[in-house]
């Protein structure tokens, strides 16, 4: 996490600010409509709201396909399905039904027909065909149960031709829908103002009629029904609540009903229509077809209700699909307002200033760490916001999903850029400068600080790794400059790969020498463990090295590694002018010292007690001597890791019990018993050979009784 200054909050203030205004701003409008139509395929798709059809307080009844393809209607145009429709009607009527609504228009009347028929025209010879059935308007609309329906236009009007106007004495609304920008219908019209005065919408006055009650418009604008102040994010509308995707509303064929007519079964018309509101309409695949905030999600035509006296058509089972037919948006809108459960939209105040925090949130979390963090703090919090959009949504509240999510990404490319041409100038510099002296952790604490590097450090506890190649000076010696450079670098960069994967800091290379230290700059308290663990891969890939890697081929390289911990004095080290973040203390030359005394022992890696104590029981272990160095009086007692523990092979694990047999009888001066036990292992254990002969010549010539089990070692 870096530090945050005072340009940095003022940055994060302005992009969010900016970013926010940009987003809710009106040339982006159909944001807005995009969340809800994203908000209704995730309810959709997480809760599933399946509500029982049979609960609905409204009912289609369709004139389908079924309808168009089935006597009598096959064929004949639908200006003589009137007397049929009238006597459905008045059955619905006669069922309980509290108010039906026509989502459909008869422009014309077949008695209106100018066709020449003999010497007159065919309306005439059909004159009083429409009678049955403006009486059965008459009838119903006089009992307050009827509204027709007409599309208001300036241009191109659809109104019931004259005769039906008259019958239902002008009850007729309009059908007229409100589209957003991009065509979809998302809100409808709640009112419509003819001849001066507001008039209820379709949808508006069929839920009047069904609840008893008047809409009322207060003071401020919005409009009521039935004490349901009706919300309204965009004046005079109404949002839609697709809560059941359409799969709520049952749905009655026109052709069934009509042979149930005919049926004479007055029974099932009060099961189905009995309190219900019902609308008429088409449902057809090629007509009057709506796009709503369910075409991500997609909608259904209804729900197919119980059956009378057709068998239901044999078709496949109904999809979901982008458009709905226009009688369920108006069927929708009724439910609605008769259960309170429009949508309700935060106004554009509000929806500015949740964006405008989302986006402050983003670019704050894009301030304070590098851009991938960033990015997944965005995709996390989006995905945490969309939870609680959705969960807002599944009680008719619908936050702004869009916006927040589009400008809080935009927020977030902001303020990387932000970052990259001005904030972080002085940190690239500071890593570019430093990265191939010093430590990336060193570099990640200047970087925090904001500090540049200088003289100084402190005491910490850290183990030392020292290794040094086998007879390097004597191969070097024929090879060309070019292959010994190829040589070392791959060496030296496999070596550094593996020291650095387990948290060790390359202090320094001494020509094929590596000096590196575990515990700093970086804290870590496992700092021993980890530098057995780096020793023991550093000694696996080495014999990886000269049996696969061309350069290493012929060469057969060895090397020594020396492990000692303790505390050391570790930091910036050096002249005012130059200096490195190094370790100076006795326990660097200690572990200096080890790695050269594992050519006395025929051994690849060495470590002290201390380190040995420090890492617990991750290693098998067996201790090799008690050793005094050059240059150190105290003795030290020496141990050679084997592998992880219970990863040792059998004949390690023989072999270290040999030698601690060994071990203990030359530490108890019993030392012709000392070299039969180094004697078991010593023709492939370099260690065991060089305790065997030492053991066989102290009992030939045993020492004085003042002799101590410790072998001072002459050289480095």
């Amino acid at each position: 996490m870096r530090r945050i200054g005072g340009r940095d909050i003022v940055a994060t203030i302005l992009i969010a600010l900016v970013a926010g205004a940009i987003f809710t701003s009106p040339p982006l409008q159909t944001l807005q409509g995009l969340s809800l139509d994203i908000l209704t395929a995730l309810r959709g798709k997480l809760v599933r709201d399946r509500r029982d059809p049979a609960t609905s307080p409204v009912v289609v009844v369709a004139i389908d396909g079924e309808t168009y393809e089935t006597p009598p209607f096959q064929g004949s145009p639908t200006q003589t399905w009137t007397r049929e429709i009238g006597r459905v009607l008045a059955s619905i009527t006669e069922g309980g039904a509290k108010v039906i609504g026509f989502d459909v228009i008869f422009k014309n009347s077949i008695e209106q027909s100018e066709i020449p028929f003999g010497d007159t025209s065919f309306g005439a010879r059909l004159k009083g065909f429409d009678r049955d059935y403006l009486i059965a308007l008459r009838q119903i609309s006089d009992s307050g149960k009827l509204v027709l329906g007409e599309i208001l236009s300036n241009d191109h009007p659809d109104v019931p031709y004259r005769a039906q106007q008259v019958a239902v004495r002008n009850t007729v609304r309009a059908l007229n829908v409100h589209t957003d920008p991009d065509d979809v219908i998302r809100r409808m019209p709640l009112s419509f103002a003819i001849e001066g005065r507001p008039v209820p919408a379709m949808a508006v006055e069929l839920a009047a009629r069904a609840t008893g009650a008047k809409p009322e418009i207060a003071p401020s604008g919005a409009t009521g029904l039935s004490g349901y102040a009706i919300p309204s994010a965009v004046p005079n509308t109404v949002t839609l609540n697709f809560r059941g995707l359409g799969r709520d509303i049952p749905t009655y064929s026109f052709v069934d009903l009509r042979a149930c007519v005919e049926k004479g079964d007055r029974d099932f018309f009060r099961r189905a229509f009995d309190g219900k509101v019902v609308l008429l309409g088409t449902i057809l695949n090629f007509e009057d077809r709506k796009l709503t905030s369910m075409r991500l999600s997609g909608g259904y035509d209804g729900t197919p209700a119980e059956r009378c006296a057709l068998p239901a058509p044999a078709s496949p089972p109904q999809k979901a699909r982008s458009d709905v037919a226009g009688v369920f948006v108006h069927a929708t809108v009724v439910r609605n307002l008769i259960e309170h459960d429009a949508v309700t939209e935060l106004g554009l105040p509000l929806r500015t200033i949740l964006t405008i925090a989302f986006a402050a949130i983003i670019a704050c979390a894009a301030c304070a760490f590098a851009p991938t963090t960033a990015a997944i703090v965005w995709l996390a919090s989006t995905a945490v916001y969309a939870a609680i959009a959705v969960a807002a949504f599944v009680h008719a509240l619908a936050l702004p999903l869009t916006e927040p999510t589009l400008a809080s990404l935009a927020a977030l490319a902001s303020m990387i850029g932000y970052r990259f041409v001005l904030a972080d100038r002085d940190e690239r510099f500071l890593r570019k400068s430093f990265a191939l002296y010093l430590a990336p952790e060193v570099i990640e604490t200047m970087v925090a600080s904001g500090k540049m590097p200088a003289l100084g450090g402190e005491m910490r506890n850290v183990t030392m790794f020292f290794s040094d190649l086998s007879g390097f000076s004597s191969i070097a010696e024929t090879m060309t400059p070019g292959e010994l450079v190829t040589l070392m670098n791959e060496y030296l960069s496999a070596m550094t790969d593996i020291i650095e994967s387990h948290g060790g800091y390359v202090d320094k290379y001494i020509g094929d020498s590596i000096v590196a230290m575990f515990g700093a700059p970086a804290d870590d308290p496992a700092h021993a463990r980890n530098a057995v663990r780096a020793a023991l891969k550093c000694h696996d890939k080495l014999a990886e090295l000269n049996a696969d890697h061309p350069a290493f081929a012929g060469h057969r390289l060895s090397h020594r590694i020396g492990l000692n911990s303790g505390e050391a004095v570790v930091g910036n080290i050096g002249s005012r002018r130059r200096f490195n973040y190094t370790v100076m203390s006795d326990t660097v030359n200690v572990a200096s010292r080890l790695e050269g005394a594992n050519k006395y022992y025929g051994t690849a890696i060495m470590a002290s007690e201390s380190t040995m104590a420090q890492t617990g029981d991750a290693f098998a272990w067996r201790e090799l001597d008690a050793i005094r160095v050059l240059g150190r009086g105290e003795a030290v007692r020496v141990f050679e890791p084997l592998a992880e523990k219970g990863a040792e092979s059998a004949d390690q694990a023989k072999a270290a019990a040999a030698y601690a047999e060994g071990l203990a009888r030359w530490r108890a001066r019993d030392f012709a018993k000392a070299a039969d036990a180094f004697g078991q292992m010593a023709d492939v254990d370099p260690a065991s050979a060089l305790f065997a002969k030492r053991a066989r010549a102290l009992a030939a010539n045993p020492p004085p009784p003042d002799w101590t089990p410790v072998n001072t070692l002459e050289g480095k």
